[in-house]
């Protein structure tokens, strides 16, 4: 779920908040060109007005003298050596606008010659400058708060809009493909675009189930009618076994065939496990070490053949309460692989708070095919015989029953496994 807000979510909401931000900035700079305008225009008007205004006085009161204000200064200047008696920085303009520098301050100056008499109004326009930089100053701010308000609301909005896809999210994410009966995704009362995604998943989970029966149907066909060979085959060896005139030799051939038998049955179930995923048996009290030595019974002409030393270091009242055959099934496929890649020295089991320990001091693996060691059909090496399927199905047996399992290695100092029950 939080991968899923981290993305649409997020986006819709980046979306409405540059959409936000595009729309108001725009109109904020628009407003904020449109303001220096009318500043200007107001400076002008100013400007033109005080102008008409000392016109207009000079000729009702020829000898009027304009009183200089903080901000507006007004001359007349009948005589050509009137020039004088202006500040420096307005002396020597002809009849035109001009803008000129009071120290740091911007001046606008309009001049005009009526009747031989030259007028000149002269306008600070500070305070217009400090008011067209407030204006931008609030338009930049308005656009950080947007930005912020813009973010929230559309991340709340966005929440709301992608509310019932994180919800079919969620019902996808609790499907059971084993579950026959299925769960219809389609609600009354979603959203057309929404219900059209839901009827796609239920048709595609309808499929889905459909294929898994005829696996399910297939698998079972197959097991029952590999199993009823193997069970005569070991009826066979049992009833032959029994038999008293009969050859060391062709008593232990009979051992041989049965132990293969035997293991061919293990194998079997064991590939229905890993192709249907379906308990291996009942949960029960299993005693740790009956079930080690029950697992390396089949390998023990191997040990003694290659004169292995086979250590088991686990206490006989050491009991988990788990599926006996699943956990039978991981030990004969890493006591194999144990036994297998092992030439000279041991192969040991430790079981200790609760951690179950197979190492041997076999060939090692490579560290670069450590990523792939559970992987199906992967071999690390040649030595050997198997599919490459073993550690596949303790890797599923282990994360069916929720059991951790983890691999240290050296090359050319063996292997540990090491499997953690809950």
């Amino acid at each position: 779920m939080l991968e899923f807000k981290r993305g649409l979510r997020l986006r819709i909401a980046l979306t409405f908040a540059i959409f936000s931000i595009l729309v108001v900035g725009t109109l904020g700079i628009s407003l904020y060109v449109a303001s220096g305008d009318i500043e200007e225009a107001h400076i002008d008007q100013v400007i033109e007005m005080e102008m008409e205004h000392l016109i207009e006085r000079y000729r009702q009161q020829p000898n009027f003298v304009p009183q200089a204000g903080s901000n507006l200064e007004e001359y007349i200047l009948p005589e050509r050596s009137d020039e004088l008696r202006l500040p420096p920085y307005l002396q020597g303009l002809n009849q035109r606008r001009h803008v000129v520098f009071r120290g740091p301050q911007e001046v606008r100056a309009a001049v005009r010659h009526v009747e031989g008499v030259k007028f000149l109004v002269a306008y600070e326009i500070g305070l217009h400058e400090q008011r067209k930089r407030d204006f931008g100053l609030l338009i930049g701010l308005s656009l950080i708060s947007l930005i912020v308000v813009a973010l929230v609301v559309g991340y709340l909005l966005a929440g709301l809009l992608v509310r019932e896809v994180a919800d079919l999210a969620g019902q996808v994410r609790k499907l059971a493909p084993g579950n026959v009966q299925g769960v219809t995704l389609t609600q009354p009362g979603m959203d057309a675009e929404v219900a059209q995604l839901a009827n796609a998943l239920d048709d595609y989970q309808n499929r889905i189930r459909r294929m898994l029966q005829r696996e399910q149907e297939f698998t079972a066909n197959v097991s029952h009618e590999m199993r009823t060979p193997i069970t005569t085959i070991l009826t066979s060896c049992e009833l032959l076994a029994a038999e008293s005139n009969m050859s060391e030799k062709v008593r232990n051939r009979i051992g041989m065939i049965e132990s293969a038998a035997t293991r061919m049955g293990e194998q079997l179930q064991a590939l229905l496990f890993l192709a249907r995923e379906q308990a291996l048996g009942v949960m029960e009290l299993v005693s740790i070490a009956e079930c080690v030595y029950d697992a390396a019974e089949h390998l023990r002409p191997e040990i003694t053949l290659k004169q292995l030393d086979f250590e088991v270091d686990v206490e006989l009242n050491a009991v988990l309460t788990l599926n006996r055959q699943a956990l039978q099934t991981a030990l004969v496929n890493l006591l194999r692989n144990a036994v297998q890649y092992t030439s000279q020295g041991s192969v040991k089991v430790k079981f200790k708070g609760r951690k179950l320990t197979i190492s041997d001091s076999g060939i090692g693996i490579e560290p670069s095919y450590l990523p792939f060691l559970f992987e199906r059909f992967f071999r690390g090496s040649t030595q050997g015989e198997g599919l490459g399927i073993g550690l596949a199905i303790v890797q599923r047996i282990c994360d069916h029953y929720g059991w951790l399992i983890e691999v240290d290695s050296t090359p050319g100092y063996g292997a540990t496994f090491h499997i953690t029950f809950p």
